[in-house]
């Protein structure tokens, strides 16, 4: 049995094709007017938007850097190192200009280009560089076009009419999906804490590159070192060889004892065995530099070696410990975290406000398709809403004390990065300074060493010392050889560490990246 409803819903105009009782003049009047005012609407709809936008608060505490964890002024103990003659700061100078050796240069330039951990620091950048893309788009309602068409049976029993119906719908125009409206800075924040992440990594960046710039340069040094202890010690060997030759014939024809052959021989094992070991050192680290610079290694020319005072600039001003601020990328990207934690604080205060979102469409609908696009077609939809959770067991107040808690680590890291950076460079003048007295001092106890075995040698050719006093000056004096080729390779370190703990110059971490 089939019960028809007793006030039956009016079918659509586009169904039936009716017309209100009224004139054609009366209808295009109030097609105009209605025109109008939805135009109006949307028009002050936009307008609330944009004053939504500009009006909106935010919820983040306001930022204050944390005071200067160290000294104003660096040590006494590097004072003197300070003043030796410094003349320029090393953000003033990029890597290509510091570094005066053209090998060393063409190596660095091969790391940058080629170093896998670079180009893994460069991938995170645009990742959080895309990161924060899409975090800033949440401040903009998203526009889209929409085309969709229904068409749909409604049996007898529960139509209005008593009949079965088949009704079509057909929709085309601009939607704006779920759109929140940012009054307490949720969304803001966010995207302030998306770009603080961007700019620390970009920074990590800088830093990761200035740092890959002073293990080349440490790296090449050490080989050039070991390059000239193989050539001190392949002297020491040839002589030793030839010392070996003689005194062979000499106890052949009864002139020496067999102890001075012994003796002969144990100083040339113990050169022979000093090279070996050389040799072994040099191929690690050039296995080492190889990794760095991300490819094989061509045959370097021959140096100079570590003595040479020209391979780097000597001085450098350190400034003040508040110049490492603006200097350092490691102190930079600290920072730029605090901004970021800082930042989620207001975003995590906002959860506790109502959230207020839009949602709207504007286009034409009809229930027949030719019919989509005609004048009084037009249809539109708006949907405000508002909602603010009652109960959730404190997921807010606990997000919120995470946010501060991360906040007071970002701060315990960044003062900790300053102090670790005035360590840096504190460490790295006091090695300049007494790095470059033990090197003089060294030099002196060479020269004395050389000529205590050209007098012990003497005595032994004249008679009047055994050839222990030979064989232990000679060894004393290979040893200081040894000593004073480190000594200098050391000094020469000392002052990349200084060039990169002073934040080298930051074109330098940008010249050259893949």
């Amino acid at each position: 049995m089939k019960i028809g409803l007793p006030n039956p819903r009016p079918c659509a105009p586009r169904l039936c094709r009716s017309r209100p009782h009224r004139s054609e003049l009366d209808q295009g009047r109030a097609l105009r007017s209605e025109r109008v005012w939805r135009a109006a609407f949307i028009r002050g709809l936009l307008g609330s938007g944009t004053l939504v936008l500009g009006a909106c608060v935010s919820m983040a505490p306001s930022y204050e850097a944390p005071p200067l964890p160290v000294q104003p002024r660096y040590a006494e103990s590097v004072a003197v190192a300070v003043a030796e003659g410094a003349s320029t700061t090393a953000s003033g100078i990029v890597w290509s200009q510091f570094f005066a050796d053209p090998a060393l240069r063409a190596l660095i330039a091969q790391a940058l280009r080629n170093s896998r951990d670079l180009r893994l620091a460069v991938l995170r950048v645009e990742e959080a560089r895309a990161l924060y893309g899409i975090q800033r788009s949440e401040l903009y309602p998203v526009l889209g076009v929409g085309v969709s068409g229904t068409r749909a049976r409604t049996p007898a029993d529960l139509s209005y009419t008593g009949q079965p119906q088949v009704a079509s719908q057909y929709r085309a125009g601009l939607q704006v999906p779920v759109w929140e409206l940012d009054f307490w800075g949720r969304v803001r924040n966010l995207r302030d804490a998306a770009l603080g992440e961007y700019l620390a990594t970009e920074a990590a960046r800088r830093a990761a590159t200035l740092s890959l710039i002073a293990q080349v340069a440490d790296g090449y040094l050490s080989l050039r070192e070991l390059d000239e202890r193989l050539a001190i010690a392949q002297q020491t060997i040839d002589s030793r060889e030839e010392s070996l030759r003689i005194f062979r014939r000499r106890y052949e024809v009864g002139a020496s004892s067999k102890l001075d052959l012994a003796q002969v021989e144990t100083l040339l094992t113990q050169a022979q065995a000093l090279g070996a070991q050389l040799e072994q050192t040099r191929a690690l680290q050039r296995h080492a530099l190889m990794l760095l610079v991300g490819g094989p290694l061509t045959e370097l020319p021959a140096g100079t070696g570590v003595g040479d005072e020209n391979l780097m600039r000597s001085r450098l001003d350190p400034g003040l410990p508040s110049d490492l601020l603006l200097q350092r990328p490691d102190i930079v990207a600290a920072e730029q975290r605090l901004r970021a934690a800082n930042a989620n604080i207001g975003a995590a205060r906002a959860a506790f406000f109502p959230s207020i979102s839009l949602t709207g469409s504007y286009g034409s609908a009809s229930a027949e398709l030719e019919g989509l696009f005609e004048s009084d077609s037009e249809a539109w939809s708006f949907s405000p809403s508002i909602s603010l959770p009652i109960f959730d067991a404190g997921r807010r107040r606990s997000a919120l004390a995470l946010a501060e808690v991360r906040r007071d680590l970002s701060v315990a890291n960044y003062e900790k990065t300053i102090q670790s950076a005035f360590r840096d460079v504190s460490d790295a003048l006091s090695s300049r300074r007494w790095l470059a007295q033990q090197a003089a001092y060294l030099e002196a106890a060479v020269a004395a060493q050389s000529e205590r075995a050209r007098l012990a040698q003497k005595r032994y050719d004249f008679g009047a010392a055994p050839y222990f006093e030979v064989l232990d000056a000679q060894r004393e004096l290979l040893s200081a050889q040894q000593q004073l080729v480190q000594l200098r390779r050391a000094v020469l370190s000392s002052r990349v560490r200084l060039y990169a703990a002073l934040g080298g110059g930051q074109d330098a971490a940008a010249s050259l990246v893949p």
